[in-house]
């Protein structure tokens, strides 16, 4: 009986494996040595420490392991890896909270880049009759002189005549005539008012017809005259004037614009003064509106930064400086009930 005869395989002409095709389809089939080195290769490199990790280009995800001491009571114990992920607006980390990058030009140091930061200014609070729609000449009037304690004599007559002009317009357009009123009434200087004859108040009437009534011209013309009568008598208005707080501004401390009154008992008691010595068109709210602008009674809102500036002591030592106290005779005019009684002059 004749043997098959032994069928080998032919000899491997090379170190290549064959490529076989299998039940899965036309896909090769790998060595296990080429299984080997594609895990290597697809392996993550471990970093030990952070700065490591940050040194890595962006969108890397890499583990970071805490690099703890081993206890011999607790060796299977292995730290616990964090997730850094890092982009180009942040660093994130695993919790969800992401924490902004600085940005930093090229060769400056991250403390003098922090200088570079903008700076936002904070805007100023004012009073409430003070919005974003007003006027610049109105907002500057605010910020500058209402409220501000005056002591000049020819200053003074002009915030009087410029309150009693108040009863016909509004500060705004005031202020945006004042140079024309400057220049009718020779710049408010209560001498030149007072030599006014009859020719020259007939010609202010009639320029000034279209700004203001006649009787304002008037009462501004006259009420030099009788302003005149109180410089000789006390030795400036500035002295009458203050007389009545007792030389010191007063700090009405107002929250809201709805509690400014429009007259208060002073103002009552100085309009009555005023009125016996012969002033015409000063009443309680001329007289308080007078007051509030030449820093009598400080009513800038406590919310309003101008509130603490005009009581600032600087401020307050300069303007409040009290004058002579005496009349032309030498008597002190409180003492002296022939000129002005103790009553007109209560302080409370």
């Amino acid at each position: 009986m004749s043997l098959s005869p032994e069928l080998r395989s032919p000899a491997k002409t090379g170190g290549d494996t064959r490529k076989i095709l299998g039940p899965g389809g036309n896909r090769v089939k790998d060595s296990e040595e080429q299984k080997k080195k594609k895990k290597e290769g697809m392996k993550k490199p471990e970093f030990r420490s952070k700065k490591a990790a940050a040194s890595l280009t962006p969108k890397t995800i890499l583990p970071v392991r805490s690099n703890g001491s081993v206890d011999s009571s607790s060796s299977s114990d292995s730290s616990m890896a964090k997730d850094v992920i890092f982009s180009k607006r942040g660093v994130e980390r695993s919790t969800g909270v992401k924490k902004p990058a600085k940005v930093v030009p090229h060769g400056v140091e991250v403390e003098a880049a922090e200088t570079f930061s903008p700076v936002i200014p904070i805007p100023l609070k004012r009073c409430d009759w003070i919005t974003p729609n007003s006027e610049p000449l109105y907002i500057s009037f605010h910020d500058e002189e209402w409220g501000n304690p005056v002591n000049d004599d020819t200053k003074l007559y002009e915030l009087l005549a410029l309150s009693q002009i108040l009863a016909e317009l509004t500060w705004p357009a005031i202020l945006n005539k004042r140079h024309i009123f400057r220049k009718l009434f020779d710049n408010f200087d209560p001498s030149c008012l007072a030599n006014v004859n009859e020719k020259r108040l007939r010609s202010l009437r009639e320029n000034g017809n279209s700004l203001l009534s006649e009787p304002k011209i008037r009462a501004i013309v006259e009420n030099a005259k009788h302003f005149q009568k109180i410089q000789q008598e006390f030795g400036s208005f500035s002295n009458y004037f203050w007389r009545f707080v007792n030389h010191k501004p007063i700090k009405s401390g107002f929250r809201y614009a709805r509690q400014v009154p429009a007259k208060t008992p002073k103002s009552e008691l100085m309009s009555k003064d005023l009125m016996k010595r012969g002033f015409v068109c000063v009443g309680p709210t001329v007289v308080y509106s007078f007051m509030q602008v030449a820093g009598i009674f400080n009513d800038h809102l406590i919310t309003c930064f101008r509130y603490n500036e005009c009581n600032n002591d600087n401020i307050n030592k300069h303007s409040q400086t009290k004058l002579v106290k005496t009349d032309t005779q030498g008597r002190d005019p409180v003492e002296n009930n022939t000129h002005l009684s103790n009553d007109h002059l209560s302080l409370t």
